[in-house]
């Protein structure tokens, strides 16, 4: 388990450095200006980590299955070599995820201005740019990674159907506590990071203006590798006591 927090932490990291500096220096700078390279840079980067750390994700709730339901077999199936191998086919398939996405977008002509209406390059609004009919190449490419992305999507819930089944028949308590105290953190952060894309990706067009494309944005590409530390967190004792003093001062200060 800590194995994989390691490298969500690592892709969370990654994911945050792609668009946020650059971000508060053009603010800094007062300006919005990226070179063509560095945009093609920042999509490539972006889509390698998101789409790393949701094949990640992905992996972790097996591996909650097999600690929860085969915990007999866990150290054959989730061995060091097993899981080393699980990780490095994420980071591996998120790379030619990001690929595959950069090198059709930026093969596309762009003869509508140079304007990206966003804070980061993202190619929905890179392909409003073209007026080619080859950007339904892109879209394509689009359609299917959201398939592969609601395939995984259905493999976590499928996954937590039956952890949750096994745990409720737990006769232990304290038993259903720690399985519970295992899985939550991973199921909060697995909702946080498909609500937030979904919502993005999949939001009709009438919804579609400046602001809350900006929103939108910020909670799907930056709120999700902020809070994924802090949710894990909380599962750390000495943490959640610090964060609960913390909270009764600031409100005896309040009175």
């Amino acid at each position: 388990m800590y194995f994989f927090l390691l490298n969500l932490s690592v892709l969370d990291l990654g994911t945050i450095s792609t668009t946020v500096p650059k971000s508060m220096a053009n603010s800094l700078w007062d300006t919005r200006a990226i070179s063509y390279s560095g945009c093609a840079a920042q999509i490539f980067f972006f889509f390698f980590f998101m789409s790393a750390e949701y094949y990640l994700l992905t992996v972790m709730s097996y591996d909650r299955y097999v600690a929860i339901c085969k915990p007999l077999h866990y150290g054959t199936i989730m061995g060091t070599r097993g899981c080393v191998k699980i990780a490095a086919a994420a980071w591996a398939s998120g790379f030619l995820h990001a690929l595959l996405h950069t090198a059709h977008t930026f093969s596309i002509p762009l003869c509508q201005g140079n304007v990206v209406d966003q804070f980061f390059c993202e190619i929905p609004k890179i392909l409003k740019l073209s007026c080619s009919d080859s950007y339904l190449r892109e879209v394509g490419l689009l359609v299917v990674s959201g398939c592969l992305s609601f395939g995984c999507f259905i493999f976590i819930v499928l996954s937590y159907v039956q952890i949750f089944t096994v745990v409720l028949r737990l006769p232990s308590e304290q038993g259903r506590h720690k399985a519970f105290s295992m899985c939550i953190p991973h199921l909060a952060v697995v909702s946080l990071f498909v609500s937030t894309g979904s919502f993005a990706y999949l939001k009709p067009p009438s919804l579609s203006s400046s602001v809350l494309d900006l929103v939108v944005a910020v909670l799907y590409s930056v709120v999700p590798p902020a809070m994924n530390p802090l949710i894990y967190s909380m599962r750390n004792k000495e943490l959640r006591e610090a964060l609960k003093k913390l909270v009764q001062l600031l409100l005896v200060q309040q009175q």
